[in-house]
């Protein structure tokens, strides 16, 4: 099941694509303003960005801009009544990948999404999430609410780890197994500790990061 936004003020209409496209096994989640769209991104990158332009707190064009500046892969279709060609070349110049125009079909938007996922593929898959603590996994690259952590080697692979077992605890022995002596690095349980902690640190020590006591770690969200 695929996650999809829809930012979008429009309740009903909003309703209408959502019941829609959950029966076609989509999951939606509603931001009502790009300010909730922003904090939902920030915690989770979805497989598409369904977008309309005129929000209460701003314009879709700024967002998809936004977006597009943070995740370049990320799918986004404008869904406007905005039907100009001076609009559908700003929307596209501003990074949409598709652009519909209200009033539409559901049949046809749900067949546009699916051809632009067959094109793109599911770019969620890239970015793992926690708390709004990102990896992007094609780049090796760690964000905090989108500011850039740099981490060592170590580090990231511990975190990696983790993130990929989200909701389930790993062991100590398991950590050291994957992370170091996978790689022929055989080093001792303090090593990890202080690795953890070190990465603790440089993550401003989140609560989404826990320690199960006497047997290892989890992650979990927490928001």
């Amino acid at each position: 099941m695929a996650d999809l936004y829809y930012i979008e003020d429009d309740p009903d209409i909003a309703s209408a694509v959502k019941e829609y496209l959950e029966q076609k096994d989509f999951r939606v989640t509603i931001c009502a303003t790009l300010a909730q769209a922003v904090q939902a991104l920030k915690m989770h990158v979805p497989a598409l960005v369904l977008l309309d332009w005129n929000m209460p707190d701003g314009r879709g064009d700024s967002m998809c801009q936004w977006i597009r500046g943070n995740w370049k892969e990320l799918p986004i279709i404008f869904l406007t009544v905005r039907g100009d060609s001076s609009d559908i070349v700003s929307g596209f110049q501003n990074g949409a990948d598709d652009y519909v125009v209200k009033p539409f079909e559901l049949e046809v938007l749900h067949s546009r999404i699916l051809a632009l996922l067959r094109r793109t593929g599911n770019v969620s898959k890239q970015y793992l999430s926690c708390d709004g603590i990102m990896i992007d996994v094609n780049r090796r690259t760690v964000s905090c609410h989108l500011e850039e952590i740099n981490l060592s080697v170590a580090e990231y692979q511990l975190l990696l780890y983790l993130m990929q077992n989200k909701g389930r605890t790993v062991t100590r022995e398991k950590i050291l197994e994957q992370v170091w002596d996978v790689n022929g690095n055989y080093v001792n349980d303090n090593t990890l500790t202080v690795t953890m902690k070190r990465l603790r640190d440089k993550l401003s020590q989140p609560e989404c990061l826990k320690t199960v006591r006497s047997v290892g770690y989890r992650m979990e969200d927490t928001i």
